[in-house]
Order: C-alpha cells, then structure tokens, then sequence
C-alpha cells in the first residue's frame, strides 16, 4: 500500500479534530498488520470502492468514543448507546469523505460506504489488501487508530 493513501486520512482527522472537537491530533508510530481487527470497544468500519478499494477501521477507545460525543452533543454520554455509536458513524463518514475528496486531487475517484458501528474487540474483517497500515493517532482526550487498507485494482 501506497503511503499516498494514508495521509489524506491523516489529514482529514486533523481538520475534524480541530473543527467539531476542538483537538490537536497527533500521529503516532505506523505499523502493519495482517488483518484488520478492532483494538478498542467502539469501532467504525467504512468500505472505499472506485480507483481503490478496501476497509477503514476507526478504533475508538470507550471513554474517548464517551468524551468526543459529549462534547458534540453539549450533553454528558455515559454508555455506547444507538446516539453515541451513531455520532461516531457520522465522525468516521466525515473524516473519510473528505479524504477521498483528498484523493480526488490525486486523480483517485473513489466512494464510500455507509459506516457500519459494532462495539467490542471480537472478530476481525477481511481485507481487500494482504496487510493494513494503522495510524495511531493522539488527542488529548485519548488514542484511536484508523486501520487503512486500501489497493488499487489495477495494480
């Protein structure tokens, strides 16, 4: 996988960060994976198809999923329920949807898929790549980890 496939999804967690949330972000230590699995209780998984395609894994631990959304909210979560799972949905959606439009610029027309939430560290996803890249990224409220796996048909 192409490093010109990660930053986009960098970038577009930094500008919702600061806009919805009001956080600094961080990038951590890049590492790759075999497989997509969830390493925190929250997890958002969005597929990309078009001149890529592939998974996306947003991992949120359960206090920072809790913290964020009850910063959006302007009210205090206190459990992983329908709201809390669905405004994460929604923060996945936004960071991805504007890094494909990142991507765009690099003449990559790709599209998204709904979110789709599951909460828990069980399992694990198959890949339309043989390995993943996770990006720990830090805030001041938590760490989360977009898992990227992403291939271009062609080659």
């Amino acid at each position: 996988m192409k490093v010109e496939y990660i930053n986009p999804f960098y970038k577009a967690t930094l500008d919702v960060f600061r806009i919805m949330l009001n956080l600094d972000v961080q990038r951590g230590q890049l590492r790759a994976v075999e497989e997509l699995a969830p390493v925190s209780e929250a997890n958002v998984v969005i597929g990309v198809t078009g001149d890529l395609r592939g998974s996306l894994l947003y991992s949120f631990p359960k206090e920072m999923a809790l913290e964020m959304v009850t910063t959006m909210a302007g009210m205090p979560m206190s459990k992983l329920d329908a709201f809390v799972c669905s405004a994460l949905g929604e923060v996945a959606n936004i960071i991805s949807g504007n890094a494909v439009t990142m991507l765009a610029s690099s003449s990559l027309a790709c599209q998204i898929s709904p979110p789709q939430v599951f909460i828990g560290t069980q399992g694990s996803l198959s890949m339309a790549t043989e390995k993943a890249i996770v990006v720990p990224l830090i805030t001041p409220i938590g760490t989360f980890e977009v898992s990227v796996s992403l291939s271009s048909p062609q080659g």
